[in-house]
C-alpha cells in the first residue's frame, strides 16, 4: 500500500490548531516530508516523532518541511506536541476520520488509524519516495534523508 513515486500528491487541508489549518498546497515550492503515524501517546509514535524532531536541522539543509498527521484531534496533538517539545506541525485527520490517510492509501480501516508511513514530496507536489512500516516499528529517518539527498541530485 501507499502512493508510489511519480504520483501527484493529493492536496489536503487539515487543522493544526482549533483555529488554523495547513494545506499541502501552501508548502509547494520546496520538499515536504509527511509523517503519518497511528496515534499520539503510543510509545513507538512518541519515539518516531521525537526522532524526527531531532533531525529537523538536517531537513532544513534540504529546505524541507515536516508535517505529522494522525487521526487524533487538535487538542490531543497540542498536548502531545507540548510534552514532546515538538517543533513541527501535527495535523488532525480527525473528521472525516482518516480522510487524508485514505487518499494516501495508508488508512487501517479495521483499526481506525493511519499506518506508520512516510512520504517525501518534491517541490512540484509529486511523491518521490514512500515507505510503510509495521505499526510497532519506528522506521527511523535514514530513508527520508536519502530521498531528500536524491532530490538534490536531480534538481
Amino acid at each position: 500500500m501507499s502512493l508510489k513515486p511519480g504520483t501527484k500528491a493529493p492536496d489536503f487541508t487539515l487543522h493544526s490548531t482549533p483555529d488554523e489549518t495547513l494545506s499541502l498546497a501552501e508548502l509547494h515550492g520546496h520538499p515536504v516530508v509527511l509523517l503519518f503515524y497511528p496515534a499520539d501517546w503510543s510509545p513507538v509514535c512518541g519515539d518516531e516523532v521525537s526522532l524526527f524532531n531531532e533531525v529537523l536541522p538536517e531537513l532544513a539543509k534540504h529546505n524541507a518541511s515536516l508535517v505529522g498527521i494522525s487521526v487524533d484531534g487538535v487538542w490531543c496533538h497540542a498536548a502531545f506536541a507540548a510534552a514532546r517539545h515538538l517543533h513541527f506541525p501535527l495535523l488532525a485527520d480527525f473528521e472525516p476520520k482518516g480522510e487524508v490517510a485514505r487518499r494516501y492509501d495508508v488508512y487501517r480501516a479495521a483499526d481506525g488509524i493511519a499506518e506508520r508511513a512516510l512520504y517525501v514530496i518534491d517541490a512540484d507536489g509529486v511523491v518521490r519516495w514512500s515507505h510503510v512500516s509495521p505499526v510497532g516499528i519506528n522506521p527511523g529517518a535514514d530513508g527520508v534523508l536519502s530521498a531528500l539527498d536524491a532530490l538534490k541530485v536531480t534538481t
